[in-house]
């Protein structure tokens, strides 16, 4: 089984108290810092672009991609740290679990920068500790500084910072599923 094939069966077998939990907790706070036509990056099987109207998704894995489109979901391909869109197409781009797995970055927020609007917003979200540790791909670890310190670098400003469930050291080290989300936006 290819590291694709591996990762898509993974998001397959997310239990519906998870899929209830983004659908009405999650998605509802990350859609009010967005508006307009969205770009949602590593979208895996579709779940935030099935929520939220005028929401295209991408992603590197082409089963996942071929499962969302076989769903009707606009949907496609895209090369790693390359997006197939034309500069200034997005008002709004999501960036959820998805820096944490990249060693390197810079590549990809250049092109999210490339591909969104002046003033239009940025939201990334990344796990606590505990979930970072919790899974072998995760390449860098973002604590709050980190996080707004390399999309800082990439010429963004930041807008706010919001953690799932709420904030708190004692489940960042010890719940999986815990995140640190950052709002930003294009300069």
């Amino acid at each position: 089984m290819t590291d694709h094939e591996e990762y898509f069966e993974q998001l397959r077998r997310r239990k519906l108290a998870g899929l209830w939990y983004r659908d009405l907790w999650l998605y509802p706070r990350i859609r009010r810092h967005l508006g307009g036509s969205v770009l949602d990056i590593g979208c895996g099987i579709g779940d935030f672009v099935r929520h939220r109207p005028h929401t295209i998704g991408v992603d590197v894995n082409p089963q996942a991609v071929a499962f969302c489109q076989s769903r009707g979901l606009p949907v496609q391909l895209m090369q790693p740290d390359r997006l197939p869109f034309a500069d200034g197409e997005f008002e709004g781009t999501v960036l959820d679990n998805v820096l944490e797995h990249l060693e390197h970055p810079e590549p990809l927020l250049a092109e999210i920068h490339r591909v969104l609007r002046v003033r239009g917003g940025l939201v990334v979200g990344v796990p606590g500790a505990r979930g970072f540790d919790s899974d072998p791909d995760h390449k860098r670890h973002y604590p709050e500084g980190a996080l707004v310190g390399t999309i800082r670098s990439a010429g963004f400003q930041l807008a706010g910072i919001f953690h799932q469930p709420f904030r708190s050291r004692r489940l960042d080290r010890h719940f999986r599923y815990y995140a640190i989300y950052g709002v930003f936006r294009r300069i």
